[in-house]
């Protein structure tokens, strides 16, 4: 049985250099710009659902058709301007979002494909092995350490 090749492509050195062009003006543009939070203040923050999100844009109409109602501590030119940012930073978000879902759905079709050829010389390689083709043993017994298989179980003492 031949194995499935479930992806088959590759990329141009040119189309590579274009990629990373591409992101490298990506990354210098929003370096100074944009943060990087931790695990821990990523939970900390959380983020928006859809519902709230509406809920805020609702908000926001309110304050800016009633200034009067909003409590002096309250910003508005920074509230504005922070609604406004996400307001453009949030398509963009999407199309990264959509590109890395690319990178990474390709990536797990390769990496599948490279996997399953790995097994099929692996499994070949052991019956080689088995056989005593010269030359397999040892490329055996280091490619099975990957698979060092269930531990020897301890039968109970008898009493």
């Amino acid at each position: 049985m031949a194995l499935d090749n479930l992806i088959s492509i590759e990329f141009t050195q040119a189309e590579l250099d274009e990629i990373d062009l591409h992101l490298q003006g990506i990354e210098s543009v929003i370096t100074a710009k944009m943060v990087n939070l931790t695990p821990d203040q990523r939970s900390q923050y959380g983020s928006i659902n859809n519902e709230m999100e509406n809920w805020i844009v609702k908000s926001f109409a309110y304050m800016q058709q009633r200034p009067d109602l909003v409590p002096a501590y309250i910003s508005m030119p920074e509230f504005t301007k922070d609604q406004n940012t996400r307001n453009v930073i949030k398509p963009r978000l999407n199309v990264v979002n959509g590109i890395k879902e690319m990178f990474e759905d390709t990536s797990m079709l390769i990496s599948w494909d490279i996997f399953q050829t790995a097994i099929a010389f692996y499994r070949n390689v052991k019956i080689a092995s088995m056989q005593n083709v010269p030359g397999s043993t040892n490329i055996y017994q280091d490619l099975q350490q990957q698979f060092p298989g269930r531990p020897n179980k301890k039968t109970p003492p008898t009493p």
